[in-house]
């Protein structure tokens, strides 16, 4: 009889705990802004104002680095239109402006061949976005002097293993980054 009354006080608890789960999703409103990185509410507006700014940040230093790259090169006027062709070629491609969940959702609702069939989709365009800057890295190459060549190489060997924003759960460095430096 012990046991009984351990499983209806069990029973009753889990419909008590369900029901107070429910009641507290219906109360909250349904349009609440979304949250911002620290738990502030974060308005479209303001989302938006962010991203902006991000942009422009961001297109601030690589103006600054093609600046400094081209300085470094020391480029002619006959090797301007190739470094602006090779910039252009490394611009990334555009992101919809929304991403609301919607296209995860719709992905979601695809069938398993399909959602694979998109991604591989995906990837053909990344290839042929990468084949296009590397026609254009070769054309760059090209018109470059051997000292020029040798100035880039170097340049482009200290940027072009950095994948920004992932550092790994250990750190900049990782495992193998921290053992070196000791």
């Amino acid at each position: 009889m012990n046991t009984l009354r351990k499983n209806v006080l069990i029973a009753l608890a889990a419909v008590g705990f369900a029901g107070a789960a429910f009641a507290q999703t219906a109360v909250q409103p349904a349009a609440q802004p979304a949250e911002g990185r620290h738990g502030h509410a974060v308005s479209v507006e303001q989302r938006a104002a962010q991203k902006a700014e991000r942009q422009a940040k961001r297109a601030e230093r690589q103006a600054q680095r093609a600046a400094k790259l081209r300085a470094e090169l020391k480029l002619t006027a006959q090797q301007e239109p190739a470094f602006a062709a090779f910039l252009a070629a490394g611009k990334p491609a555009q992101r919809p402006l929304a991403r609301d969940g919607g296209e995860r959702a719709s992905l979601a609702a695809l069938p398993a061949p399909q959602r694979m069939q998109q991604r591989i989709e995906r990837q053909k365009q990344r290839t042929a976005r990468m084949e296009a800057r590397l026609a254009a890295l070769n054309s760059f190459y090209a018109v470059l002097t051997p000292e020029q060549r040798q100035v880039f190489d170097s340049k482009a060997l200290r940027s072009g293993g950095k994948h920004r924003g992932h550092h790994g759960r250990h750190g900049h460095h990782g495992q193998r980054g921290a053992a070196m430096q000791s």
